[in-house]
């Protein structure tokens, strides 16, 4: 393009030389042996030099003697304000013909640059080279006019001449997200974990090019391919469902699904889950990416699932929420009927920024859960920035979210409420990095809708909370930390404060206002020699009253769930994970002891004891002696373990069996809160795209 404008801006081409007066201020390119010659003799002297060199290099090929072809191949080329010669097009009608006037100008030795105005110019010129050749003699220059009309006559063909090029694997190289899984994840985890490396591993979903750099996707697929040639074997072991590619783009696009029948056997309940999918991802150049599903469902869930389901459920005479999924309408009797869609478009300018606008969820930290910002609640609109460079790198996040309740919700329409946050990921040594965290949450009152001051994305957040007003934000700040003491063992830990006051913290005294929780964790790559076994443990403990507010719609929720842990707060909780894959085969185990303290809800008593992340401050049980687990005070334990088989590992097909044991005991039995065991059989088919939390 920079070639074109600068034609156009110099007029400078043969024709011109020829018919614009302004030619007195133009110069040819000068080859070493034209030094000596007068200005007006250059042009000539140029096309002797230039005919002379290719009569006396081209190679005709064999071939085109051989088919005594006799034409001509036309060379459109330029001489760079450097002097160097650099083809710009070749029409020929055998690619042989074309690769030989390649090589040829490509040995063309450099010569004086043209000038216009006494400054360097670039300058365009055509040849057709006679086949067979002839000796040097006649005029080498054609009007470019012409070679442009045989352009626009070219273009009636432009739909034929497009490029359908073999697939590759771009999505492994792109700039897209890598869907949450948790048992995806651990696959490529030990690779990004290695002592030494300069990557940053707490800000989730990857995307597919930072972790490649690390874990090669196409090998490691490559090792479990199955020797399929019939278009049906490949596409169903093997490979994306349909492919295009081109010479700056690709896509992909995929039917999936999620198919599940089992029992509750305790409660004697028949569950299914009938999710139809089509998912699709593609490029377009090297800088922009896109992914995006759509999700059509229907389930029945085991007891306690459906329980906690329609106790969310929103404003508006829907009967539940779908955790993690979104709002459901009833189906048939007894079953729930959730549509969804989510999806991002994703931008990197540089080596250094990713931008990102999408619907969906996000993931701040290196655990199983997360005290910061987790993929807990239902997927929300987000615009997100990532930057990376030296040892830091910065994500700052802006988010849309809803608050369904009745008790908010104004003529009909749920209430908005948005989230400012943003992380900075900073590597201290190869081993050990630490990482800052601020988020703020603001609602849309006074027709303020989203507050310009927290576009800022270097900005302390609770200072600009608190000019608004002393009730018109929610500010949280925290810490993680993980440290690599070799390339299997890493430990790891959260620290989150959502009430910046140091002497209710640290006073000792059980104040209300200590909302405060912490993590602590471990991982175990290849453990005790088992190449592929992972290992986790992680503890959990999080305060009264954490998340929630006295101002009802600024707690850190979203849809009726916790934009943090699952479990909300006023708990404590231990986890122990065990991951393995082998080929095509893979199993998980996880086991989860909490103590957990739930609101009694009764006539009786109707405080809020600060497990609920909804509850408002305002009705708390006391000022002081707050402690742990303190209201219906439950203990909870909950089993899963699931084995299945990657029927195609490029769409995340997996069939699996799966089984949960969850035992629910606490303290005083209310209409909500009560003593049950849940042992739920599941089988299923489903794409792996997202996680699905039973665990609560």
């Amino acid at each position: 393009m920079k070639h074109l404008l600068t034609l156009f801006i110099l007029n400078f081409s043969v024709i011109s030389l020829a018919q614009i007066p302004s030619a007195q201020y133009e110069k040819y390119p000068v080859f070493e042996d034209c030094e000596s010659a007068e200005v007006q003799a250059l042009q000539n002297c140029f096309n002797d030099n230039l005919q002379r060199f290719i009569f006396q290099n081209f190679k005709v090929p064999e071939k085109v003697f051989a088919e005594n072809y006799k034409g001509n191949v036309n060379v459109l080329f330029e001489v760079t304000k450097k002097g160097e010669f650099k083809v710009l097009y070749v029409d020929a009608i055998y690619e042989e013909l074309k690769a030989e006037a390649q090589r040829v100008f490509e040995s063309l030795p450099a010569v004086a640059p043209a000038t216009y105005n006494g400054k360097p110019a670039y300058v365009q010129f055509t040849l057709p080279i006679a086949i067979p050749l002839v000796k040097p003699g006649q005029s080498i220059v054609q009007s470019t006019e012409i070679i442009k009309k045989n352009e626009r006559e070219k273009f009636v063909e432009e739909y034929d001449a497009i490029e359908n090029l073999p697939y590759g694997n771009e999505e492994y190289r792109s700039n897209i997200n890598i869907p949450l899984s948790h048992h995806n994840y651990s696959l490529f985890d030990p690779a990004m974990n290695r002592v030494g490396l300069n990557n940053h591993t707490a800000q989730k979903p990857y995307i597919y090019s930072e972790v490649n750099k690390y874990y090669d996707f196409e090998d490691a697929n490559k090792e479990i391919l199955k020797n399929k040639s019939s278009w049906f074997g490949r596409k169903l072991w093997n490979e994306h469902f349909i492919t295009i590619k081109g010479k700056d783009y690709w896509l992909t696009l995929d039917p999936g699904v999620d198919l599940q029948l089992g029992k509750d056997i305790d409660a004697d309940i028949d569950t299914y889950n009938n999710t139809r999918l089509i998912y699709t991802q593609g490029g377009i150049g090297k800088q922009i990416g896109f992914f995006g599903v759509i999700y059509e469902s229907q389930g029945r869930f085991a007891d306690y699932f459906n329980r906690y389901a329609e106790s969310i459920r929103p404003d508006g005479g829907n009967p539940a929420i779908i955790p993690g999924r979104g709002i459901a309408k009833g189906f048939k009797t007894d079953s729930y009927d959730y549509p969804i869609a989510t999806g991002h478009l994703s931008y990197t300018p540089s080596k250094y920024f990713n931008i990102q606008l999408g619907h969906g969820k996000t993931f701040l930290g290196d655990g199983y859960r997360s005290l910061l910002t987790s993929d807990n609640a239902s997927s929300y609109p987000f615009f997100k920035i990532n930057t990376t460079f030296w040892k830091l790198k910065y994500t700052n996040t802006w988010m849309s979210l809803r608050d369904v309740r009745p008790d908010v919700t104004e003529d009909g329409s749920f209430r908005t409420k948005y989230i400012a946050n943003h992380y900075l990921s900073y590597n201290i040594t190869k081993r050990l990095n630490i990482g800052l965290f601020e988020s703020v949450i603001w609602q849309n009152d006074n027709g303020r809708g989203f507050d310009v001051n927290y576009l800022n994305p270097i900005i302390f957040y609770r200072a600009i909370e608190f000019s608004t007003g002393s009730r018109g934000g929610n500010a949280l700040i925290g810490i993680t930390t993980k440290y690599k003491v070799n390339d299997q063992i890493n430990f790891y830990g959260q620290f989150i404060i959502d009430e910046f006051s140091s002497s209710d913290v640290f006073g000792g005294e059980g104040s209300y206002k200590n909302k405060t929780g912490y993590q602590l964790g471990l991982k175990y790559y290849n453990a005790f020699g088992f190449k592929n076994l992972y290992l986790q443990t992680e503890y959990n403990r999080v305060r009264p009253y954490t998340y929630s507010h006295n101002t009802i719609v600024l707690n850190y929720g979203h849809n009726n769930q916790s934009m943090a842990h699952t479990l909300g707060a006023n708990f404590s909780e231990f986890i122990a994970i065990a991951r393995y894959q082998n080929g095509r085969l893979y199993g998980d185990a996880k086991f989860i002891f909490a103590k957990r303290g739930f609101e009694f809800n009764t006539p009786e008593d109707s405080f809020f004891y600060g497990g609920d992340i909804y509850g408002t401050e305002d009705d708390r049980i006391s000022d002081k002696g707050n402690d742990l687990a303190q209201g219906n005070t439950t203990d909870f334990f909950h089993a899963e373990i699931q084995a299945g088989y990657v029927i195609n590992p490029a769409t995340n097909l997996k069939i699996y069996g799966s089984f949960i044991f969850r035992k629910f005991e606490p303290k005083v039995e209310t209409e909500t809160v009560f003593t049950n065991q849940t042992s739920w059989v599941n089988f299923g088919i489903r794409t792996d795209l997202f996680n699905w939390y039973y665990d609560f």
